[in-house]
């Protein structure tokens, strides 16, 4: 079996693409490092996953065109 180098083979995505030309940044602090954990938050996700009612059409619409933007294709 022939084995590629990762910027070898042609497609929508290879580390010469502009998301792969910049180096890693440093692993940086969290914005709320230290916040308390806002437990009636958790909760009432909790529940909503639990009865099914978290994930809704237009939540789903709404991160699909977010992905399809950062993509360029929307």
């Amino acid at each position: 079996m022939f084995k590629h180098g990762p910027s070898t083979i042609s497609g929508p995505v290879s580390r010469t693409g502009k998301k792969w030309k910049s180096q890693p940044k440093a692993v940086s602090k969290r914005k709320n490092e230290g916040a308390p954990i806002r437990q009636d938050l958790v909760s009432r996700v909790r529940q909503e996953i639990a009865a099914g009612t978290y994930d809704t059409p237009e939540k789903f619409e709404l991160a699909l065109d977010k992905m399809l933007g950062e993509l360029d294709l929307g």
